[in-house]
């Protein structure tokens, strides 16, 4: 096969948030695709009305695209296999079902839903799994076609083998065997006229030409009788590849029970979008060396499904927060300007220096996690602190401290180069003259400038901040922490 012509695809259901296991689907389906140059479609699977929730596409569509996983055909980007909403496609299921009766590979069922209870309830007594017990398989086809006509409900069934099994392979699993024994008569279009998953899944997968099919290792059981739909229509079966699960930390299924599943909330927490894609590929997938940043470009360039694991990948929180670290670190600081400005404005603090807030950024972003981190330790570079430490006054503020502020405050302002150097040299030198250890001036001065007990170096915050501000705040500590 022409690798341009591999087209992939995510399919979720509509049913409101993006799973961080339904991301990591798409990102690989997407990576995969890119990597080869094809296709990655869009599909929503909303045949299950009842669960259907409003306003899930959209939000799907927007969450995707925040992350960059960027399909090229979907509900509003045509390539010519639309419609891309199952429900928008019924009579193309309801065809393929009549085709499959007429070959004899399903049938009508006309079991109420309390004769199928009845079943169910036999087979708990008898501790086996549900199974529906084939009543109507038998029934002539002429007599199943007037029982219809006359309007009785019914379903269509698949026809599964009664004995023998089916082998596969699949790229991740390697070589699957799942016995006939184990599988039901699906039902293929429900009572409402809907299909289920499995037929509209194979129809849609083989007329929007998907020539890859890489999901979750929960549809592992299921693709026996998709091989066998797709042999019943006489189509080829795609490439299958089913990833391994996420787990909790105690490896257990990743649940809501233990922590946030939802993209939408990492997002709200102020995870970067390069982070969580980062984070989320190399959860079930390794580049075969000891990397762990990477930019979706070079995701794209490395990824391959060969180095996708079989064993399930556990969602370790610390390890994102890690990356996101990271990720902020290696943003320009004309990015974060623009991130942090509105996260200031809440706080209302209304940035007019852009080049003054880079200048702070590029003092401080090793020491953040989040965004929003920025806002709670940068305070006193925007305002003059309003209170000092109490420990740091007890520790570092003597008798002697405020004279010695005011000297150096009157020293500092003459000086005609306010850079780091200068500034350091400058200290030093008043220590030296005055038979002081550095740190009797490097705390208490901290203290002054930022109310705090630590920090950024000293030298770097003055520079910083700028010789009118270090003055006036080195004169006012000496009189408001003196009377404190």
């Amino acid at each position: 096969m022409n690798n341009k012509n591999i087209r992939v695809r995510f399919a979720p259901s509509p049913t409101g948030y993006l799973h961080v296991g339904g991301l990591r689907t798409a990102l690989y389906n997407y990576l995969f695709a890119k990597h080869f140059g094809g296709k990655f479609i869009l599909r929503i699977e909303d045949t299950d009305q009842s669960r259907k929730v409003e306003g899930a596409v959209e939000n799907l569509i927007q969450t995707l695209h925040w992350a960059g996983v960027e399909y090229d055909e979907g509900p509003d980007k045509n390539g010519g296999s639309g419609p891309y909403i199952q429900s928008q496609r019924l009579p193309i299921y309801q065809d393929h079902a009549k085709e499959l009766i007429q070959k004899g590979n399903a049938y009508y069922c006309f079991c109420s839903p309390e004769r199928l209870a009845e079943v169910k309830n036999k087979n708990k007594e008898l501790k086996l799994p549900f199974s529906y017990d084939r009543h109507c398989r038998n029934i002539d086809p002429a007599e199943a076609q007037r029982r219809v006509a006359a309007g009785e409900p019914y379903v269509i069934r698949m026809k599964m083998p009664l004995e023998g099994e089916l082998m596969f392979d699949d790229v991740i699993r390697g070589s699957v065997t799942i016995g006939f024994n184990v599988l039901d008569d699906q039902v293929l279009i429900k009572s409402d006229g809907f299909p289920t998953y499995h037929l509209a899944v194979v129809v849609d997968d083989h007329l929007m030409g998907i020539t890859h099919v890489i999901r979750g290792e929960e549809w592992l059981s299921s693709v026996p009788k998709h091989i066998l739909l797709y042999q019943f229509f006489g189509w080829d079966v795609p490439v299958m590849a089913h990833l391994p699960l996420l787990l909790n930390p105690d490896k257990s299924k990743l649940s809501k029970r233990q922590g946030d599943v939802a993209v939408e909330d990492y997002r709200t927490k102020g995870y970067l979008k390069e982070a969580l894609v980062n984070f989320i590929a190399l959860l079930g997938w390794n580049p075969g060396d000891d990397r762990e940043i990477f930019s979706m470009e070079q995701l794209v360039q490395e990824f391959s499904l060969e180095r996708v694991g079989k064993s399930g990948a556990v969602f370790n929180v610390e390890k994102l927060n890690w990356l996101n670290q990271q990720h902020l670190r290696l943003k320009p600081n004309d990015e974060l300007v623009s991130m942090m400005k509105p996260l200031l404005a809440e706080k209302s603090i209304i940035i007019h220096d852009e080049t003054y807030l880079a200048s702070v950024i590029e003092l401080l972003k090793d020491r953040l996690t989040f965004p929003q981190d920025f806002v709670n330790i940068s305070d006193y570079f925007f305002t003059d602190p309003k209170e000092y430490d109490e420990a740091a006054i007890k520790k570092h503020w003597h008798a002697e401290t405020p004279s010695l502020m005011r000297q150096f405050a009157d020293l500092l302002e003459g000086l005609p180069n306010f850079s780091h150097d200068a500034l350091e040299a400058s200290l030093r030198s008043f220590a030296e003259k005055l038979q002081l250890k550095t740190s009797a001036l490097i705390h208490p001065a901290r203290l002054a400038l930022s109310g705090k007990s630590a920090g950024p170096g000293l030298f770097e915050m003055m520079a910083v901040l700028g010789k009118e501000t270090v003055v006036r705040r080195l004169r006012t500590a000496t009189e408001k922490i003196s009377a404190a």
